[in-house]
């Protein structure tokens, strides 16, 4: 005997993703089914967005305090107790988690079901013993740290972005693997708070998603405030001996050499959570033990979707609600919707903050896109100097002609301005059009018209300006 359909929509995994799929759903009408194996919320409320930038502004707090000399205000050496800063993070978590609570879901219309469950056919969920059919399938299963299978890091009790929110006890000495967003954030973080911090990565630069000049920025703020930065370098292996984690590195030029420390934080990447769903009951094919899309986001088994983190292969929570929302159309609807995959932005939360969209720099140069470069330095800024904030620059990357490729900003507040950016992508539009924008003064966003500015003046070329002198009669 057949199972009768039960629900239109089965949405696997309480995240970003699957909470606006569900949400989103039933209330278009849809019967609907969340199954979460923990708590609504995902990573992003409980151990990714939420406490990570909660951790990042004590963090700012406890550095302002050191620095308040700069404002003429007596500085001093701030008193970091950590477990209470981990406190204030619980406390934040606490205060958004109603807004992902299973009764608020259940009010919308959503049966929520806590358990792990697996595929068990093509079109069959099984999770606490009950056997579930659904017309389609979501899976936003998100992602977990990957853990390189470097030799003894199996024997070490390393932290993760999963715990390390849960730490009380004072990190005297923090170890960070890992040079990218996750580690950069958390490194300096735990600097401003106190620690002794060593980051270290194979990668030749901070950051290495963005261009030279821009992760150079951080990469001097990193040492001004003392984080030990080793790159390009290889882990040997690791040992830990008498409460005490120790890490055998090489350089290509200097050779082996030792690290220890209290602490290691593990932030070298992320890996789907696949793992035990039963996908080789449904069709579902795999590339490398990542999902095979389609730009629906349809798996190989065409009621099945992803979205999320799982799907990537950006792994922000505004492209997991982007990408629910074009698996709703696409599953209720059968509304060829497509997926973005061009002018995501994004920001690493580090201080100066890092934010980009579009094309970098560096993308233009290897994919040998005919561009102009601009930059303009925070230092320039009247309200960055008065906030005494003005390390870093925002660079646009343009046609010739001056249509806008790509902006990237590395600075105060990146990760507000760059959304000026954003929008003038998505609207096609150049740099004039941003330049002949009035821009509230003084603000940090006149920054944006700034960077513009070096465009039009590019072409007010020593020829150009002799003939409009002629033209116009001028006398300078």
């Amino acid at each position: 005997m057949r199972n009768a359909t039960e629900y239109d929509l089965c949405v696997i995994g309480g995240g970003a993703a699957g909470l606006v799929a569900a949400a989103g759903a039933a209330s278009l009408g849809a019967k609907v089914l969340l199954v979460e194996k923990r708590a609504l919320g995902g990573d992003c409320l409980h151990v990714g967005c939420v406490p990570s930038k909660t951790l990042i502004h004590s963090a700012k707090v406890a550095q302002i305090i050191r620095d308040a000399e700069r404002f003429g205000i007596a500085a001093s050496t701030p008193v970091i107790d950590l477990s209470k800063v981990m406190q204030r993070v619980r406390r934040v978590i606490a205060q958004i988690e109603p807004n992902d609570s299973p009764e608020r879901f259940a009010g919308l219309g959503v049966d929520v079901v806590f358990g792990v469950g697996q595929f068990t056919g093509p079109n069959l969920f099984t999770v606490n013993g009950r056997q579930v059919c659904a017309k389609n399938f979501v899976i936003a299963t998100g992602t977990g740290p990957a853990i390189p299978p470097l030799p003894g890091v199996e024997n070490i009790p390393y932290l993760t972005n999963e715990t390390l929110f849960a730490v009380k006890e004072p990190i005297p000495h923090l170890l960070v693997l890992g040079g990218g967003p996750i580690g950069c954030e958390m490194a300096q973080s735990l600097a401003r708070l106190g620690s002794r911090v060593t980051l270290f990565d194979l990668a030749p630069r901070l950051l290495p998603r963005e261009d030279d000049d821009m992760s150079a920025v951080l990469y001097q703020q990193f040492k001004q405030e003392g984080v030990d930065v080793h790159l390009g370098i290889k882990v040997l292996k690791f040992e830990y001996a008498n409460g005490e984690v120790r890490v055998l590195l090489e350089h290509p030029q200097q050779g082996q050499y030792r690290l220890s420390g209290s602490h290691l934080l593990i932030a070298a990447g992320r890996k789907p959570n696949l793992e035990n769903l039963g996908l080789r009951l449904t069709g579902v094919e795999l590339d490398n033990g990542r999902l095979i899309l389609d730009a629906r986001l349809r798996t190989s088994n065409k009621n099945i979707y992803a979205c999320g983190d799982v799907a990537g292969p950006y792994l922000f929570t505004h492209m997991a609600e982007h990408q629910a929302g074009v698996v709703l159309k696409n599953a209720l609807f059968h509304w060829p919707s497509k997926a973005r995959t061009r002018n995501i932005p994004w920001c690493t939360y580090t201080d100066p903050e890092l934010a980009r969209v579009g094309l970098s720099e560096t993308e233009a140069v290897a994919q040998g896109i005919t561009h102009r470069v601009y930059r303009f330095p925070f230092a320039d800024i009247d309200r960055a100097v008065t906030a005494d904030e003005t390390v870093g620059m925002s660079k646009i990357i343009t046609t010739p002609r001056g249509k806008l490729l790509g902006a990237c900003i590395v600075g105060p507040q990146a990760g507000e301005l760059i959304a000026e950016y954003v929008l003038a992508l998505a609207k096609g539009m150049s740099a004039a059009d941003l330049s002949n924008t009035i821009h509230i003064y003084p603000t940090l966003a006149q920054i944006n018209r700034r960077v513009a500015d070096q465009s039009l003046k590019e072409a007010l070329t020593p020829q150009r300006k002799r003939w409009l002198k002629w033209l116009f009669g001028l006398r300078g």
